[in-house]
C-alpha cells in the first residue's frame, strides 16, 4: 500500500501544485476541508485512480469508503485490487 500512498502523494503535489515545504499536507490531512482539491478536482482525482489502478469508482463507493486523505484513498484502492 505504500507505494501507492507515494503515488497518490506525487500525483496531488504535482496536479494541484502543492509546494514540497507545506507542512499542512500530509497523508492523513482532508484533502477537501484543506482547501487542497475542489470539486472539480476530486472528479479529476478520480479519473486519474480510475485510470492509473484500473478500477471502478462508483456513486455507491463514494457513499460508503471515506475517500478525503491519502492514506483512505490508497486503502480504498487496495481493496478493490485485492492487496
Amino acid at each position: 500500500m505504500e507505494e501507492i500512498i507515494l503515488e497518490l502523494e506525487q500525483h496531488i503535489r504535482e496536479r494541484y501544485e502543492i509546494d514540497d515545504s507545506d507542512d499542512d499536507f500530509t497523508t492523513d490531512v482532508h484533502l477537501f476541508d484543506y482547501g487542497f482539491i475542489d470539486s472539480l478536482g476530486a472528479t479529476a482525482l478520480i479519473a486519474h485512480i480510475e485510470k492509473t489502478y484500473s478500477i471502478q469508482v462508483t456513486n455507491q463507493d463514494l457513499m460508503l469508503y471515506p475517500l478525503n486523505t491519502i492514506r483512505e484513498i490508497a486503502t480504498f484502492i487496495a481493496g478493490k485490487k485485492g492487496r
